[in-house]
Formats: C-alpha cells, structure tokens, sequence
C-alpha cells in the first residue's frame, strides 16, 4: 500500500496527482483544485473508501503530483496523462464501432476529400462521424457533382500530372483536373471553400448560387449548361435531404445520451449542426472509478472534446445532468471552440425531447451491448458448465458434435454432422454425408452408417497423426444424436465397436426436449429455459436445418433432371434450343421422327436418337409401340 505523503510536501495549489504500482505503471490520475486536501483524502480510514478506491490505494506504491498554474491546465494534463498512460483504475471508453468521417486535407496544395476512420490528423477538417460508411460516401458521390474537388491519392494525382491526362473522375465531371492544370489555383480553392461551407450546413447559398447560375445559362439559350446546373442542384438537394431534421431554428449543438448500471453506461451523441443531424458517435464507458451521473457527465465531456479543434465545438451541448463545476467545463470547451460554449441540461420544450430521442438511442445500444457480451462470453460459459454438471462430464464440452438424418419416404437419404466449438457453431468442420448402403427409410442404419464413416475416418487421421488439414482428426468432447434411446443405442453401439467407448455420447428427444444418456433408462432433468437446454437445442437444430437443406438440394437436382439428358449429340445448347422452339417435352413426344428430321440445325442421328429416347426402339418388324402408351 501507497505510504502516506506527508501533508507539508504537497502543493496546495491544483494540479494533477498520479497513483504508481511497484514497477512505475501508473494506476490511477486524477485532478484536483487543491492537491493537498485531495490526495489525502484517499489516506482516510479504509472502510470509509469505495470499494474501487480502496483496491486503487492498496495496489499503489507511490503517488506523484504536478502543479500547474490554474484549474483549466489541470484539467487538460489529467486529459492528456489518461490518454498518454491508459490508467487500470480510470473510467474506460470504447466506441461500439469505428465510425467514419468525412475528411477535407487543408495541409496540401490541392485539398482532396476522402472518407476516414481513427484518430484525427491535424491540417485536416473533419465532418461526422457519421454512423454509416455506405452514407457518407453516396453523400460525397453527390457533392462532387458540385464541388468537384480531387479523390484521388498523391501518387495518382502525381502520375497523371507526369502523363498530361486526368483520370476518368475528369471525363465524368466529378473532379476539376487541377493535375493537368484545367482549373486555377483560386478557382479550386473558391471549390474547396464552397464543399466546406456546405458541409458546414450552410446549404442556402450554395442553392441559391446554383438556381441562379441556371437561369441566367437558360436566358442566355446555353441549355447544356443549364442542363448541368440542373444536375448539381439536384445532387446538392439530394445531400440536404439525407441529414435529418431535427430542431426548427438552424442552431448548432450537441446533444448527450447517457444511460448507465453499476459497471458501465453507454454515451449517444448527436452532432447537430444548422437543425440538422450531420453526424454521431456511441460509446461504453467501463466504469472503473466511483462516479456519480454529474461526475461521469463531465469525464464524457473530457474524453468527446479533449482534442477538439474549433470546428469541432458548437455553441451549446445538451446533457441529462450538469457536470460538477460546470463553469470549469464551460471555460474547457470554449478553449476548443475559440468562444463561448454553454453546457446546459434541458428541463423542458424541444431541447428536452430532442435529449429525450438521443438517450432512448443510448438504451438501445446498452440493449445491443449487454445482449452481445452475454452471447459472447458469460451465457456460453455458463451453459457449457451447466451442461458438463447436468450430463456428469468429465470436462465442459468445449467441441459438441451433433449428427442428424433426413429422408423423404427412403430416398435421398443423407445425414449431417454439425460442430459447436465453445458455444459457437464451428461452420468449416460441418459435414454432410450422402447414405450409400442403406436401402428404404431406416434412420437407425443411416445414423450408423453416418457415425461409423466418422470415426473410422477419426482413428485413420489419429493413426496417420494430427495435421494442418485433417478434417476427422479432433475427438468431441460430447456426440450429441438427434432422436430418442434408439438413436442412442446405435450410437454406442458404433463407438463400442470402434473401441471409442470412452466418448460422452447423449440423445435429444424432440417431443419433450428430453436428454438421454447411456445405462440411464430415465431421460436427465434439464430446467426448460435453462441456458444448458437452449444450447442443445441450438446444436440440435442446427444439425436438421443443414441435413434438410441438403437432402431438398439432392431431391431438387434429381427432380430437375430432364428424359433428354442424356442422349448422344444433344449438349446444353440443341436441348434448350429443341425445347424452346417444341416448347416442352410433351410436345416433343407428339412429333413425328419426320419433324425432328426436318429441323436444319439438328443432325439427323441426334433427330433419330431424340425420337428413339421418347417412344422407345423399333420391334423386330421396324414398328414402334403406339404413342399413347409412351405417354406415361
């Protein structure tokens, strides 16, 4: 445990405190208008600390402190040592996705745009996030019909300029051509001005430039211009109808959703810029410090705006609750900004509801989160054990094979083994198996066949040695059959005579979700809506949905199979040829051996072998046998 500083040495100024482990890592940082009183105060009485706290102060070997002038250099070098260090005991933030962005590159000679995700760069303006990469770049598509500004990479731009000839962005109008000199260095700069300023939601002049510019080339009779001020207008319409419409006034804020349990909270933000929503991001907050709504609000705050730029602060930010010292953040963000920011939290009218539509996004991406990290991670695991201690396995059933067999009345008998490796379905070792010595419907010879190939081909491949390759050469650590104790006899039966009695085997009945097992005459008692049973029946159902696929594939293609295929001449093309122009076999059936004769593009003997194919050999006396009879 950290030993206690003595008060005299600590500044009383603010400033930034570290938390350090035995090796120099730092655990914890924090910012405090007063160091003093705020780094003694984790030295109090440890029943009095939270519980995270208190593990911080016992796993810490030192504490460090740096000073700064004022409260709002703490708060950046806290922002920046938490970004440099990534602490164990500070509160965490994870994006529920990569977003992209919308990227304008100031910093080169002929700015380009480009979609991007990751850190920003600075010489850069950055639009979005937006919640779509599909979006943001049919929006681009759109505007660079108005704004043709380059695309392409540096060393493209550079290959061209060397070759003297643009590339087809320039045939197709969506570029300028700045590499082979087809537009002036402030012509395009006045383009690259006007993309901004559009993005920037101001969509009204560049709509009103472009109207008039059209009615001036239709006065003047220069109709294809007309006709392509026409086309970027639209465009440039079609880009403002997909931003959403949210606030009546053309005001720019962001609005902050945020709903949270004891471990994590989940943040929406909306980006909302002249009413309309240009951009969002999500995020879950892991929170590994003692927090309160008001405190968490304000570490969101830190980690959205820390490395904002002043394009990237609007006026005002919407919360559910004021951060603690909210004129601290106020004077935070107004840094970023370069003028005054209000952070208020709504109590009524439009501002509510709009906080009211960003948090209801926030639950449900709590919803999605907490619904993927339990299918992922803690309901596996406890199925797996909840299975391991209902069947009395000797380890959890990591690897699950299940095998199942389909039929119709006894034909196209197949059988199917899927695979389900740590809860999940392991697709590259599926297996299908089409039943070769088992004749009519007996689906306890099928499964014997289907087992018995399995693990014969298992005990080759043990015996050759596992290797890169090997498709049998992994034991299971539970065979699940689907069916009842028939099902299951077979299948023990099998691994008794492969000497692979050791392998946990069971049989799921679908009638009455019962799991049997061997010598138990009794089915197992598993709770219905157990995680255990739920994943059985996963297993299981996904070993009939692949064999049922598969024996309505095998049905299908010997359905489709044709009385003319295989006659000596008649390839793909004469057939579909023959029956386009007949129209079906039937009616092919009631042409004369003269008609397929006097076709000028079939041979003679392919004529001949068609109409011996669909009425049968001449008798001894060169008579065929009467159609009629032919026809069934």
């Amino acid at each position: 445990m950290v030993p206690r500083p003595a008060p005299g040495t600590i500044p009383d100024g603010p400033g930034s405190y570290q938390f350090l482990d035995a090796d120099g890592r730092v655990l914890y940082v924090g910012k405090a208008k007063h160091l003093r009183s705020r780094v003694l105060s984790y030295f109090a009485p440890p029943e009095t600390l939270a519980t995270r706290t208190r593990q911080m102060v016992t796993s810490a070997a030192s504490v460090e402190w740096i000073e700064v002038r004022n409260e709002i250099e703490a708060f950046f070098l806290e922002y920046n040592l938490i970004k440099r260090h990534r602490p164990r005991f500070n509160i965490r933030y994870r994006d529920d996705k990569s977003y992209p962005y919308l990227a304008v590159t100031l910093d080169e000679e002929w700015p380009r745009a480009m979609v991007l995700r990751g850190e920003k760069r600075p010489g850069r303006r950055y639009f979005g996030p937006y919640a779509h990469a599909w979006a943001i770049r049919e929006t681009l598509d759109l505007l660079l019909r108005t704004f043709p500004i380059r695309t392409c990479t540096p060393a493209k731009f550079d290959r061209h300029h060397r070759l003297g000839r643009p590339c087809l962005y320039a045939h197709i109008e969506k570029c300028a051509a700045p590499c082979v000199g087809e537009i002036t260095k402030p012509d395009y700069d006045a383009l690259v001005a006007d993309l901004l300023a559009f993005l920037d939601g101001e969509h009204g002049p560049v709509l009103d430039r472009l109207e008039a510019a059209m009615a001036t080339a239709a006065d003047a009779l220069e109709f294809e211009r007309a006709a392509r001020l026409r086309d970027q207008l639209q465009s440039v319409r079609k880009a403002v109808e997909r931003q959403q419409m949210v606030a009546a006034k053309e005001e720019d804020l962001d609005v902050v959703g945020l709903v949270e349990d004891p471990l994590e909270a989940s943040v929406q933000v909306f980006f909302v810029r002249r009413g309309r929503v240009v951009g969002r991001k999500g995020m879950i907050v892991d929170k590994v410090e003692e927090v309160d709504p008001p405190a968490l609000v304000g570490k969101v705050l830190e980690q959205l705006y820390g490395d904002a730029g002043p394009g990237d602060v609007p006026r005002e930010v919407l919360v559910p609750v004021e951060p603690e010292d909210r004129r601290l953040y106020e004077e935070f963000l107004a840094l970023g900004r370069g003028g005054p920011v209000k952070v208020r939290a709504p109590q009524r009218g439009a501002r509510r509801e709009l906080l009211a539509m960003v948090t209801h996004n926030a639950e449900e991406a709590f919803a999605r989160h907490k619904l993927k990290r339990a299918s992922d991670h803690n309901a596996r695991a406890r199925a797996l054990t909840a299975l391991q201690e209902a069947l009395e396995l000797p380890e959890a059933p990591l690897r699950i094979e299940c095998y199942d067999i389909s039929n119709l009345q006894g034909t196209d008998v197949v059988g199917s083994m899927v695979v389900m490796e740590d809860g999940l379905p392991k697709r590259s070792d599926y297996r299908r198996f089409q039943v070769r010595r088992v004749d009519g419907q007996d689906d306890f010879a099928a499964m014997e066949e289907v087992l018995t190939r399995r693990f014969r081909r298992y005990l080759a491949e043990r015996e050759e040695g596992a290797r890169a390759g090997k498709r049998f050469s992994y034991p299971p650590n539970l065979i699940l059959v689907d069916g009842g104790k028939g099902q299951l006899g077979v299948a023990v039966r099998v691994l008794e005579d492969l000497g692979l009695e050791d392998l946990p085997v069971a049989a799921l009945a679908k009638r009455f979700e019962e799991v049997y097992r061997p010598g138990d005459p009794d089915p197992v008692r598993i709770p219905r809506g157990s995680e255990a049973l739920h994943l059985l029946q996963q297993v299981r159902d996904e070993a009939h949905r692949v064999a049922v696929s598969y024996h309505r594939r095998r049905r299908a293609a010997r359905a489709t199979r044709s009385v003319l295929d295989d006659v000596p001449g008649l390839g793909p093309a004469r057939r579909a040829r023959l029956l386009k122009e007949k129209g079906s076999v039937t009616a092919l059936r009631a042409c004369a051996e003269e008609d397929l004769l006097a076709l000028s593009w079939l041979p003679d003997a392919v004529g001949r072998a068609v109409y011996e194919r669909l009425h049968g050999p001449p008798g001894p006396d060169g008579d065929r046998p009467p159609r009629a009879s032919m026809a069934t």
